[in-house]
C-alpha cells in the first residue's frame, strides 16, 4: 500500500521540479509536512483564490509561503494580463505600492547603524525646509460649523515620526483635514486622476511642495497613515548622498538577490508585468494604477517600487531571520527588534488604527516601517503577538510571524476596496494550514 504522506512528498517535489521555480539560494522544504504545514490544507489557498479568479473578481495571483526558513508553497494562478489572457507565472512583476515603505525603513535603520542618522534627529537637519511648519487645526465655531486655523507646530517632526507616521503629514487621498487636502492638490502632491503617484515631480520639487503645505497634526501627537515615507526617502538621500533607488539596489536588493525589484520595469521585462482588471468588480469604476514602464523623476519611498513574490519573500525572510539572509547581514538583530516593537504607545489614532486600515480589524499597533500585532487576541484574524506586516494599494500583502517562523507573500493587482478582504482571506488560510503534528510524524518515520 502506498504511504499517503510519501505520495504527497513525491507530488510536491515533482511540482517544484516541473515549475522551474526561480528560488535559487532559497531553501525548499521537501514537503510542506517537513516544516509543519499540511499539503491538504495548503491546497485550500489555491482553491479559494481560483474561485475568486473564476468569478472574475481578481485577474490572477501569486502566493508564496515559507516556514522555518524553507519554501513550502509557491503557486501562480489566473491571468497576468486579463486584457490578453496571458497566464500568470511565478516570476511575474507587481506594483507593490506601500510595500515599498519597509525597504525605505530598512535603509533608514542601516544608516542609523552607521551613525549617519539618529532617529530623534529633526527632519530639518537633512531637509531645512521643514524647520518651521504650520499645522491645520480643526475648530468648531459657535454655530457648530467646522473650521480650520493655522498655528505653528509645537515641535519639529523627527526621523522617528516619519518611520511611524506621526509626523503630521497626511495622504491627500485619505485625510479628512480639508485645508491639507486642498494644499496637496494645489501643490501637485495629490494627483486626483492617479492616486499615490509622485513620479512626475523631482525629489527637490516634492520637498519644496510638501514643506509649504500645512501639517494635519502636531508632530508626535497622532498616528495618521501618510506621505511620511516619501519624505523619509528624501532624508535617506540627503544622509547618504545617493539617489534612493541606487542606495536600495546596492545595499538591499543586490545583497538579497532581489533581481526584479526596482522603481520601474525595463523594456525587456515589461511582458512580465501583471495588470489589473479594467474595472473594479465591486464598484464598477476603472482601475487606475501607476505607470512603471519608465524611470520616474523621483523614487517614491512610499509607493513607487515593483517586485516579485520571491524577491519580496527574500526581503521578508531577512527580517524574520533578525536582519540577515544567506550570509548577507543588513541589520543587527537588535535593530530588527526595535522595528517590530510597538512605537505608538498612547499616541492617538485618527479614528482608524493601523489594523483597521490594513485588515479591517483592531489589535495592531505600528513599529518602524510596518504594523505590529500586540497580542494573540483582539484581532479578527489569526496570528501571534509580535507578527508584523504591510500591504500595497494595488493588492499585494506580506506578513512575518517570528513565533511561528512563518513568512508569507500574496501578489495580485487588485486595487479596489476588496483588497482588504483578500488580505484577510489569505492570512487565515495560511494559518489554518499549520499542522505541527505532521512534522513530528514525518520525523518519527525517518
Amino acid at each position: 500500500m502506498t504511504n499517503p504522506m510519501r505520495f504527497g512528498v513525491l507530488v510536491f517535489c515533482a511540482a517544484l521540479s516541473a515549475s522551474s521555480v526561480r528560488a535559487q539560494g532559497l531553501p525548499q522544504a521537501t514537503s510542506p509536512e517537513e516544516v509543519g504545514l499540511s499539503s491538504e490544507r495548503l491546497a485550500r489557498i489555491g482553491k479559494a483564490l481560483q474561485g475568486e479568479i473564476d468569478a472574475k473578481r481578481i485577474p490572477g495571483a501569486v502566493a508564496i509561503i515559507a516556514r522555518k526558513g524553507r519554501v513550502a508553497y509557491f503557486e501562480a494562478m489566473g491571468a497576468r494580463d486579463p486584457a490578453n489572457g496571458s497566464q500568470m507565472t511565478k516570476d511575474d512583476i507587481f506594483r507593490v505600492y506601500s510595500m515599498t515603505k519597509p525597504f525605505v525603513a530598512v535603509a533608514t535603520m542601516m544608516l542609523a547603524e552607521e551613525g549617519r542618522i539618529v532617529l530623534t534627529d529633526p527632519v530639518s537637519k537633512y531637509l531645512p525646509a521643514f524647520a518651521k511648519m504650520q499645522v491645520s487645526v480643526p475648530k468648531v465655531d459657535p454655530s457648530g460649523r467646522l473650521t480650520y486655523e493655522l498655528v505653528p507646530a509645537q515641535r519639529e517632526m523627527t526621523v522617528l515620526d516619519l518611520l511611524r507616521h506621526t509626523s503630521g503629514l497626511a495622504y491627500g487621498e485619505i485625510t479628512a483635514n480639508a485645508p491639507v487636502k486642498e494644499a496637496y492638490l494645489k501643490a501637485g502632491v495629490l494627483q486626483a486622476e492617479m492616486p499615490y503617484d509622485a513620479r512626475g515631480m523631482t525629489a527637490a520639487e516634492e520637498v519644496e511642495r510638501l514643506s509649504k503645505a500645512p501639517l494635519a497634526h502636531h508632530p508626535g501627537e497622532v498616528w495618521e497613515y501618510s506621505l511620511s515615507v516619501d519624505l523619509l526617502g528624501r532624508v535617506v538621500e540627503a544622509a547618504s548622498g545617493q539617489r534612493l533607488s541606487e542606495l536600495l539596489d546596492k545595499r538591499i536588493f543586490k545583497p538579497l538577490k532581489m533581481n526584479d525589484t526596482a522603481f520601474f520595469v525595463p523594456k525587456e521585462k515589461l511582458s512580465r508585468l501583471a495588470q489589473p482588471l479594467a474595472n473594479d468588480p465591486a464598484t464598477g469604476t476603472p482601475n487606475k494604477i501607476i505607470d512603471v514602464s519608465a524611470q520616474p523623476k523621483n523614487d517614491s519611498g512610499g509607493a513607487g517600487s515593483v517586485s516579485t513574490a520571491l524577491d519580496y519573500l527574500r526581503f521578508a525572510q531577512m527580517l524574520a531571520n533578525g536582519g540577515q539572509l544567506d550570509g548577507a547581514r543588513l541589520l543587527s538583530r537588535t535593530t530588527v527588534s526595535l522595528m517590530d516593537s510597538d512605537q505608538l504607545g498612547k499616541i492617538k489614532e485618527t479614528g482608524v488604527t493601523p489594523g483597521e486600515l490594513l485588515l479591517g480589524t483592531k489589535g495592531y499597533t505600528f513599529g518602524l516601517g510596518f504594523m505590529v500585532r500586540q497580542e494573540a487576541g483582539l484581532a479578527a484574524v489569526p496570528g501571534s503577538a509580535g507578527e508584523f506586516m504591510w500591504a500595497g494599494a494595488a493588492g499585494t500583502f506580506f506578513f512575518v510571524d517570528p513565533k511561528e517562523q512563518l513568512v508569507a507573500v500574496l501578489m495580485t493587482q487588485t486595487p479596489g476596496p476588496s483588497r482588504v478582504y483578500y488580505r484577510k482571506l489569505f492570512k487565515q488560510l495560511v494559518y489554518q494550514a499549520i499542522d505541527d503534528d505532521k512534522a513530528s510524524l514525518l520525523s518519527a518515520q525517518h
